[in-house]
């Protein structure tokens, strides 16, 4: 048992290795490593030292029900661009581990999006396509963040298929919403909305009223109406409460993006972002079950967890 544990867990060689060189079967092998662990002859121990978040991370999986939550280290006093940088490199290195060939893998607009593209770096060839999960941002805002750029980018990096949109995500009245939503090109990219089988997405607030994106994208007038209906946040321009409702807008029959419940359908729904003002947001979307994974900032993550008691719910704000 000495032995085999020495050249196991010493020696580095693999079970198959050790079986060859011992004349012993594999399962037998297997078998004998298993035992020493459970009789104390191998310990085996974790430094989660190393890891400070560990416990966030696991608290906000447990609490939700979440697949998994990667909270990244960081001070406050970071720059807001340092920030997105390791927020991208983050859920770029989430995305490399679970993309699959023939998966579908759907994008939203944002800077934190655009960060994530940013970290890709080139990869191996996949059978992957991408697509936008919502139309193209109108207003004054810079081109690196519309959904296409970043499809575009991603797509680029894996050597991949892409599918851009060519339809704004907010129309100007609704009767332009149902012609776009009855034309051929929007029912194929409605199919490829049914199939997304990856979708990582953006987390927008109405507290972030005041920045000149949410402005642009918004208009600084809708401010009063999300206030009036309680709504937390936005996903894909779908607004939602705190408890994860749907809040139906004078947005709502103009939008043209994926439904928020096809987003509980996917194999992996992420949503990626950071910042004290979208803490509330974010908790809605978890309550709604539109996610089942996370990338966000350690500031913004234990602010989530002090604005939740040990039932669930949301305890007195002070934000």
């Amino acid at each position: 048992m000495i032995k085999i544990a020495h050249m196991y867990y010493e020696e580095d060689m693999t079970q198959s290795q050790i079986a060859k060189e011992l004349s012993i079967n594999r399962t037998s092998i297997s078998r004998t490593l298993k035992k020493m662990r459970e009789e104390g002859i191998v310990k085996i121990s974790i430094d989660y030292n190393l890891s400070k978040n560990f416990d966030i991370e696991q608290e906000l999986m447990n609490r939700f029900g979440l697949k998994e939550v990667i909270v990244v280290p960081g001070e406050k006093d970071k720059s807001l661009q340092a920030k997105l940088t390791s927020l991208g490199k983050s859920a770029a290195q989430l995305l490399k581990r679970i993309i699959m060939d023939n998966d579908i893998v759907g994008f939203s607009w944002g800077s934190s999006l655009a960060a994530t593209v940013d970290q890709l770096g080139t990869n191996k060839e996949q059978d992957v396509l991408f697509v936008p999960l919502v139309g193209g941002p109108s207003g004054n805002l810079e081109s690196k963040y519309h959904v296409n750029t970043i499809v575009y980018k991603a797509s680029e990096m894996f050597n991949a298929k892409s599918k851009l949109i060519d339809f704004p995500a907010l129309t100007e009245n609704q009767k332009m919403a149902e012609d776009i939503k009855n034309s051929a090109h929007f029912q194929k990219i409605k199919q490829e909305w049914n199939s997304v089988t990856v979708a990582l997405v953006g987390v927008g607030s109405p507290s972030l009223s005041g920045s000149s994106t949410w402005k642009g994208f918004y208009g600084e007038e809708f401010y009063e109406e999300l206030n009036s209906a309680n709504v937390a946040g936005d996903i894909c321009s779908h607004f939602y409460t705190l408890n994860g409702e749907q809040v139906h807008t004078s947005l709502s029959d103009r939008t043209i993006s994926i439904d928020l419940e096809r987003l509980k359908k996917t194999r992996y729904s992420v949503g990626i972002a950071e910042s004290p003002e979208k803490a509330l947001a974010i908790i809605g979307a978890l309550n709604g079950g539109y996610l089942n994974a996370l990338v966000t900032t350690e500031e913004t993550a234990e602010l989530m967890l002090k604005q939740i008691d040990k039932r669930g719910k949301i305890s007195t704000l002070n934000l």
